[in-house]
């Protein structure tokens, strides 16, 4: 079981997220990033890849798609807000 990242753990974690786009959830622990793609084809093959991730590591983002825009938002519920899963998800969304 996962557990609420560590004010130590959120700077190395998170900082580099911060880098690449990620932000902050006014008024929640979690982070979002928007993703913009060529056509709604390529985000939704994007969205595919990253469901299979989440599936296969049971962390499953909060996301909304339009067209070629993907919004996702991470948190870990079952802790109540961030945990190493959630920067391990940025992570990999960052590379697909």
């Amino acid at each position: 079981m996962s557990e609420l990242l560590s004010d130590t753990a959120r700077e190395n974690l998170l900082e580099p997220l911060f880098k690449t786009g990620w932000t902050m959830v006014e008024g929640r622990d979690a982070i979002e990033k928007e993703f913009t793609f060529k056509d709604f084809t390529e985000a939704f093959a994007w969205m595919t890849r990253a469901a299979l991730w989440a599936e296969k590591w049971n962390h499953h983002p909060e996301w909304s798609n339009v067209y070629n825009h993907v919004t996702v938002t991470l948190t870990t519920h079952d802790v109540g807000g961030l945990s190493t899963l959630d920067a391990k998800l940025a992570r990999k969304m960052d590379s697909l």
